[in-house]
C-alpha cells in the first residue's frame, strides 16, 4: 500500500528537522509493541498511524491467549496496511526450550506473520542454535530480527559481548537487530534503573556498529527517544514504541516537539 500526503497542512509548513524518510523505507522505521489490542483499538491505529509504522510486535506470549479469528484477522490488518507483524521474543525462546521451533514457525506462517524475532534475552541459546535458528525462519519465508542483551541486569552482558553479537548476527543474514531495551526502558543494555541513557555506552556502541542502519533500538520512554534521534538523527529505528505514542514520536522525529525543536533552534543559534 502506497500512502500519500493527505494531512490538511501539507504545504503550509515545513518539517524543523527535514529528511525524514518515507514509507516504504530501509531506516527510521518505527516498531510498536501491541500488549494485547482489540480489534477496533487496532483498526483505529491503522487508520491513524499506519504510514509512520513499520513493525507491530504482538509483545510477549501474548499471541497465545487471542481466539484464531482475531489474531489472524489483526495480521491481516496490519499486512494490509503495509506493517510488517510477528510475535514477541519471549514466545520463541519457549518454543526452543521446548523443542518446538519448526511447529511454532510453521504455525506463525500459516497465521500470515511476516517476521520472526530470534532473541535469549532469558534463555540461554548457543551460537549454534542461534544461527540454526536464524537459518530455518530464513528457509521458512521469514524476514528475521535478533535481539542482543538480556532482561534480568543480573545476566547483564557486556558491552564489547552486544557489539560482537550484533557484528555476527548481521552477518549471519538477520535483516536487523534490536538493542535490547525491555517494555520498561530501564536497567538494560544502554539505560540505567531509572531508564536514563548511559551515554558512554550509547557512544561505544555507535561507535563500533558497523550497519547503524539496521539497528533497532528499543526505547520505550520519551527522553529516550529524543536522546537517540538527537545523537543519531531522525532516522534512527526505534522499538517498543507505545501505540498511542507513534504520532508523538513522529513529531519528536520531525522537531514539532519542543524537544527536538529546541535542539534545532540551538543548532541554528536561535535565541
Amino acid at each position: 500500500m502506497q500512502y500519500k500526503d493527505q494531512s490538511a497542512w501539507r504545504d503550509v509548513l515545513e518539517f524543523p528537522i527535514g529528511g525524514r524518510q518515507q514509507k516504504p523505507r530501509r531506516t527510521g522505521k518505527t516498531m510498536v509493541i501491541d500488549k494485547g489490542l482489540g480489534l477496533t483499538e487496532f483498526k483505529d491505529l491503522l487508520e491513524v498511524a499506519a504510514p509512520y509504522i513499520d513493525f507491530i510486535k504482538l509483545g510477549f506470549g501474548t499471541s497465545v491467549f487471542y481466539p484464531a479469528d482475531i489474531l489472524r484477522e489483526k495480521i491481516r490488518l496490519a499486512r494490509s496496511h503495509a506493517v510488517d507483524i510477528f510475535p514477541g521474543g519471549t514466545f520463541f525462546e519457549v518454543a526452543v526450550l521446548q523443542g518446538r521451533l519448526s511447529l511454532y514457525l510453521q504455525t506463525a506462517r500459516e497465521l500470515g506473520y511476516t517476521f520472526i524475532e530470534i532473541s535469549d534475552g532469558t534463555i540461554d541459546l548457543s551460537r549454534t542454535l542461534r544461527y540454526a535458528a536464524l537459518r530455518q525462519a530464513r528457509a521458512a519465508g521469514f524476514g528475521v530480527i535478533t535481539e542482543v542483551g538480556k532482561k534480568d541486569p543480573r545476566d547483564a552482558l557486556s558491552d564489547t559481548h552486544i557489539l560482537s553479537q550484533i557484528a555476527m548476527d548481521l552477518e549471519a543474514g538477520a535483516d536487523y537487530v534490536i538493542v535490547e531495551g525491555r517494555e520498561s526502558g530501564q536497567g538494560v543494555v544502554i539505560y540505567d534503573s531509572r531508564g536514563v541513557v548511559k551515554e558512554d555506552t550509547l557512544a561505544y556502541l555507535i561507535e563500533g556498529i558497523g550497519d547503524l542502519d539496521r539497528i533497532i533500538w528499543e526505547a520505550p520512554q520519551k527522553q529516550q527517544q529524543q536522546v537517540l534521534i538527537i545523537n543519531l538523527g531522525a532516522n534512527v529505528n526505534l522499538g517498543n514504541v507505545q501505540p498511542g505514542d507513534v504520532l508523538a514520536l513522529e513529531a519528536l522525529r520531525v522537531g514539532l516537539r519542543g524537544d527536538t525543536l529546541r535542539t534545532t533552534l540551538v543548532r541554528e543559534g536561535v535565541s
